[in-house]
């Protein structure tokens, strides 16, 4: 009777061994960021670090990228018939291979990844966060007949680096801490006595006011040095830059940035070009001194922390376990 005994309470711990392993294994997690993209090798630098900072910060979880861009993910997967040529270069193979967001968690939830936290590293709420939520809504409608079928449990958002709409987090405060996470660029400025002028993307669809608030919150944070925020596309425009400091610069030298993660192309031809419509060469024709500086947000260790900590800001919110 006894060694019955023994046997059914060895073989119940056995099979609740496995459940609890195969449980355990249906909820994996995973990180997911999503960058917007870039198709020069030299802009890589930025999501290297910023990809390499959340490894540090979760070195047991599983961490993949993807590419909101449909051109930038076009241009990438036509360069996958060069292979050997661009990973000569520094490519990493998982920029190489990039994916958009639906076929990336596709990959992971066959892989039994089944709790995940899609990290936004764009600048703020625009169209292509807006398009990313849209995605992200619709993966987790998903119902099935059965429960444990489903593709994910749960499928968290982590905002972007200057916050998000809504209550949760105030972004005024999400805005402060990431303007004084730039304080190098203000100090390169001050060095150079100089003003520093940031080229933001912007786009034609959203609201692009929170480049002025950034702008606002530099000058109360920074008073000394005046900062100056304009976009490619949308408001504040060049012309609308360019009118602010004609009217209020202290001084003729300019030291310009990219206020995007990654300097690519237009950092490298828009912002720093010799093409006459470039930002530095409209700067010079109106007798400004220009010193361009090719480096990405991302490049910076301190937004790349902030980046880590709306990750594990989203993860506690969704209740997933990162390690």
């Amino acid at each position: 009777m006894k060694r019955l005994l023994v046997f059914t309470v060895v073989c119940s711990l056995i099979l609740s061994g496995r459940v609890w392993a195969m449980g355990k294994e249906s909820s994996k997690p995973a990180i997911v960021l999503a960058f917007f993209g870039t198709t020069y090798p030299s802009g890589l630098r930025a999501i290297k670090n910023v990809l390499e900072e959340v490894k540090r910060a979760f070195p047991r979880t599983e961490v993949r990228i993807t590419f909101t861009s449909n051109i930038i993910k076009s241009i990438w997967r036509k360069r996958r018939a060069e292979k050997e040529r661009w990973l000569a270069k520094g490519v990493p193979e998982e920029v190489l291979n990039v994916k958009g967001l639906i076929a990336t968690l596709g990959e992971l939830s066959d892989e039994g990844y089944k709790d995940i936290v899609v990290q936004s590293t764009h600048i703020y709420h625009m169209e292509e966060v807006e398009d990313l939520l849209a995605k992200i809504r619709a993966l987790r409608s998903i119902e099935t007949v059965k429960d444990r079928w489903r593709p994910f449990r749960k499928i968290a958002f982590g905002r972007p680096i200057l916050g998000d709409v809504g209550d949760r987090y105030d972004y005024h405060e999400d805005l402060k801490r990431a303007v004084l996470a730039l304080k190098d660029d203000v100090e390169l400025a001050r060095r150079k006595h100089a003003v520093l002028v940031y080229m933001g993307h912007g786009n034609e669809f959203w609201s692009t006011g929170i480049y002025a608030e950034a702008e606002k919150m530099f000058r109360r944070l920074y008073p000394d040095v005046q900062v100056f925020i304009g976009t490619v596309e949308g408001y504040p425009s060049l012309e609308d830059v360019l009118e602010k400091l004609k009217k209020e610069a202290r001084t003729r030298r300019v030291v310009l940035k990219p206020f995007m993660l990654v300097a690519g192309d237009h950092a490298t031809n828009d912002m720093a070009g010799n093409e006459p419509d470039s930002w530095k060469s409209v700067l010079e024709k109106n007798g400004f001194e220009v010193i361009p500086v090719l480096e990405g947000l991302g490049e910076k260790d301190s937004i790349a922390k902030i980046i880590v900590e709306h990750i594990r800001d989203a993860a506690r919110d969704a209740g997933i376990r990162l390690e």
